[in-house]
């Protein structure tokens, strides 16, 4: 299967000025831009952790979602997306139908960012299908954005709603690429982070980063509709609320920045958003819920952890 499937592939790889040597041969050569940084991240998917293949995962999602999350990284970074490697280990039953879906869902991901597709690896196996890509942005020197900078002061901004991604949107993530790019521009970007495990915990993740304290103006969590319906449908007592707080997989970006420049992104944000700003920095560590009345008290962090972490 490997060598007619490489093939296959090969020939629906587009060429791209940004590599000396094209995708075929034993590795890829990238030409850096000039004057800019390299930022490089990874993200492995398993099958049966990450996503249940079937119904309405096809490999499609599956394969836009592989490539999606780690531009949700380098939108983080405040990256601009150049090149990706990808390697899949198939199930050996139908896997070079798998592969090509997988494909279906990818390439037009980086094409619609301007990436390239560098190269890869191919493997076969009797267990379930992981699929890792590894995605290379730059940045200008000096200019990634961190988790660690937030400052007391500083207002916390979310660039959209949050919970219940679980009804689908964790499958269709829509990476803040061109968007972050658009702050970058405009704006000193303090800390930043995206949404991937829950906003709390990755706001107590850039907090603790950053050695200060987050508070958490709880009226003015963006709550998504899809939080309102799982809370809705579901008997299990969860409010809208705390699937804002927990529930992960948004791949939204989590700012922390001045307080003038966070008040002039949420009056004149760049298209396709609609930043919120639900929160401060203060001095301390931890996380402070603060409700409508005034009232605070102490936020436990809600969201997904990988087994170790």
């Amino acid at each position: 299967m490997e060598a007619p499937f490489v093939d296959w592939l090969l020939a629906r790889l587009p060429r791209d000025p940004r590599l000396e040597v094209p995708p075929g041969d034993d590795a890829a050569v990238l030409r850096p831009p000039a004057g800019r940084r390299t930022v490089i991240t990874v993200d492995l998917l398993t099958e049966g952790v990450d996503f249940l293949l079937g119904g309405d995962t096809t490999p499609a999602r599956v394969g836009h979602k592989a490539l999606a999350v780690n531009l949700s990284d380098l939108a983080a970074m405040g990256a601009r997306p150049e090149a990706a490697v990808v390697a899949v280990a198939l199930p050996r039953e139908g896997a070079a139908a798998l592969g090509k879906g997988i494909h279906a869902g990818l390439a037009p991901l980086a094409a619609h960012f301007g990436m390239t597709i560098a190269g890869g690896d191919t493997n076969t196996w009797n267990g379930p299908l992981v699929i890792s890509v590894t995605a290379i942005g730059s940045v200008p020197p000096g200019a990634a954005w961190r988790r660690d900078g937030a400052r007391p002061g500083d207002l916390l901004v979310v660039t959209g709603p949050c919970g219940g991604s679980l009804l689908g949107r964790h499958l269709d993530v829509a990476p803040r690429c061109h968007e972050a790019l658009a702050i970058a521009a405009r704006f000193a970007v303090r800390a930043a982070i995206d949404i991937s495990d829950g906003l709390s915990l990755d706001l107590a993740r850039m907090m603790r980063a950053s050695g200060t304290r987050g508070v958490v103006d709880l009226a003015r969590v963006p709550i998504h509709p899809d939080a309102e319906r799982r809370s809705r449908f579901d008997d299990d007592g969860v409010s809208p609320l705390e699937h804002a707080l927990g529930d992960g997989e948004d791949f939204e970006l989590l700012l922390a920045l001045a307080e003038a420049d966070a008040r002039a992104l949420v009056a004149d944000p760049p298209a396709g958003i609609a930043p919120v700003i639900f929160g401060e920095v203060a001095a301390g560590a931890g996380l402070i819920a603060r409700h409508a009345d005034g009232s605070t008290h102490a936020l436990q962090p809600r969201g997904w952890l990988h087994d170790g972490a």
